[in-house]
């Protein structure tokens, strides 16, 4: 099948979530990408603004700090002297807004950083990939698929917005964490049903652009998706 001819551009991006094939039969090994790479960026960047808006953020920053100072006064009001504890408090205190600094900083940067660092490294792998089959990889042609198979991405930090209002609290997820048990690591937490979805297209996109025959694009796809699965479990058991 010969690819369309339309140039690719932020418009098309909808179409992702409805006639995938369509937007991958016109991916050209161009940097037409390019300016929609920045948007989708800049989307995630405003959702992450978004979010310190809420103010949801800073007053859980501000929850954790007051739990602190009373396990500290509770601790320490009876050995130290009321000016050591007055001190201490003061650098608690402190320490939370330097914290919470730091929290809004994170919700605005840490997100599309990741999102621009994450699609640059899956497009390198999967080039190596192409270039190991005996085919001519395109790398701008891999970045055109992963820069439109990440909106799917962008839709699930939109849900996670939405939830974060609807139920007032930043502790949401679109993983199938949420079957697991509270307070408790589990793999769940590492299956997004979004992250299958954007490797789902991803593989599509490989095989409608003839990068790969359908058997190693799902293959390639797999073993990749299946890593970051991997590294998202152990980063929920170690941080628990």
């Amino acid at each position: 099948m010969e690819r369309e001819t339309s140039t690719l551009s932020v418009r098309h991006a909808l179409l992702m979530f409805a006639s995938p094939r369509s937007v991958f039969a016109r991916v050209e090994d161009t940097g037409a990408y390019g300016w929609t790479f920045v948007t989708l960026l800049g989307l995630v960047m405003l959702i992450g603004f978004a979010q310190v808006k809420t103010g949801l953020i800073d007053r859980t920053v501000d929850e954790q700090t007051e739990r602190q100072l009373a396990e500290l006064e509770k601790s320490q009001g009876d050995t130290v002297d009321r000016i050591a504890l007055r001190d201490q408090m003061v650098d608690v205190r402190k320490a939370g807004e330097f914290n919470k600094l730091i929290t809004r900083l994170g919700a605005m940067l840490a997100a599309p950083v990741w999102m621009a660092v994450s699609l640059l490294l899956i497009a390198s792998l999967l080039y190596a990939v192409v270039a190991l089959t005996g085919r001519k990889p395109e790398y701008h042609t891999l970045m055109s698929i992963c820069v439109f198979a990440a909106f799917i991405e962008l839709a699930a930090h939109i849900l996670r917005l939405g939830m974060m209002l609807y139920f007032r609290t930043v502790e949401v997820d679109t993983s199938l964490g949420a079957l697991a048990s509270p307070g408790k690591p589990s793999f769940l937490a590492a299956i997004d049903p979004f992250h299958i979805w954007f490797w789902v297209l991803v593989a599509m996109g490989l095989v409608v652009t003839h990068q790969l025959s359908r058997r190693v694009a799902v293959l390639a796809c797999l073993l990749f998706g299946g890593a970051s699965i991997g590294v998202r479990i152990g980063m929920a058991y170690g941080f628990a």
